[in-house]
């Protein structure tokens, strides 16, 4: 081989090894350093927030709806007050969500009366639910209790999930379970009930015989948490039934599953992954949603 050639093949590696180097310092770099694209934003005017969490809680119903998980008359979210916390936003009774609006939800006290009455209704399981959730939990704003498909089938388990992958590990040690079914929730006391069982550090649970219930300090969060749940569950019902044909389950590590939970399983994380379906409802009603 030739000087020059030489020289081209060792400048070559030269460059080459500095390209691979530059490229680790930027990916380096990019995890350390880069913010998210979204931002869970703060107001000094609470009715700014009221009309802005509003729209948030609207637009997950016609989310939900979208995604196949409207059931009738059931299914609810609720959204603490920002301009009084001891109130809290819940949907109307019998309105699809497909249709919802920021005006059409109700505004109700912990006894359910409408703090500013409307011509809907409210429905009174959903009241209950999340009236004893509210009340019981302070650091919670919002709540999602839907009877979505996989949810509901997984729920006949009484257990909650293996973390048999990535997307399982954002409910590491953060998800409960209400063992035991006591009908349709009508009493304040079953409501009392479900709360005990989500206890003072949980935000999600798993109602046995019924659904999911999913919590978060922004409708955001909660809403982006009860998707992520209902699709776990659909990964823990296809991992049983493959592993009843004989295929060996490979479950991930206590220390993986801690250190995934805690860059997904977080607030920020959450907010963030539904702002794709915020605004893609947003556009697809044309607006109408926040009105």
């Amino acid at each position: 081989m030739s000087t020059i050639t030489q020289t081209q093949t060792t400048t070559s590696k030269h460059i080459q090894i500095e390209q691979e180097q530059d490229a680790q310092s930027a990916l380096t770099w990019d995890l350390s350093n880069t913010e998210p694209l979204h931002h869970i934003p703060t107001f000094t005017d609470k009715h700014a927030e009221r009309a802005w969490a509003k729209g948030k809680m609207a637009a997950a119903f016609r989310t939900f709806a979208r995604l196949g998980w409207a059931d009738g008359a059931s299914g609810h979210v609720s959204l603490r007050d920002p301009v009084n916390p001891e109130h809290f936003w819940i949907n109307p009774y019998a309105v699809h969500f497909a249709q919802m609006k920021a005006s059409d939800l109700v505004l109700v006290d912990h006894e359910g009366k409408q703090v500013m009455p409307t011509k809907h209704k409210v429905n009174a399981a959903g009241f209950i639910i999340h009236s004893s959730i509210h009340k019981a939990r302070p650091d919670i704003n919002a709540a999602v209790h839907l009877h979505s498909p996989y949810g509901r089938a997984w729920s006949a388990f009484g257990k909650g999930l293996d973390m048999v992958n990535q997307d399982a590990c954002m409910f590491h040690r953060n998800l409960a379970v209400y063992e035991g079914f006591g009908g349709v929730v009508l009493a304040a006391e079953e409501g009392a009930r479900l709360a005990d069982a989500l206890g003072s550090d949980k935000q999600h649970l798993i109602l046995q015989n019924h659904g999911l219930l999913t919590c978060g300090g922004t409708v955001d969060e909660a809403a982006a948490y009860f998707i992520a749940l209902e699709r776990a569950c659909e990964g823990q019902i296809l991992v049983e039934q493959a592993s009843a044909s004989g295929l060996q389950r490979k479950f991930v590590g206590e220390e993986e599953a801690e250190y995934t939970y805690a860059n997904t399983g977080i607030p920020k994380v959450a907010y963030m992954q539904f702002q794709p379906e915020f605004d893609l409802t947003v556009e697809l009603s044309g607006g109408e949603v926040l009105k």
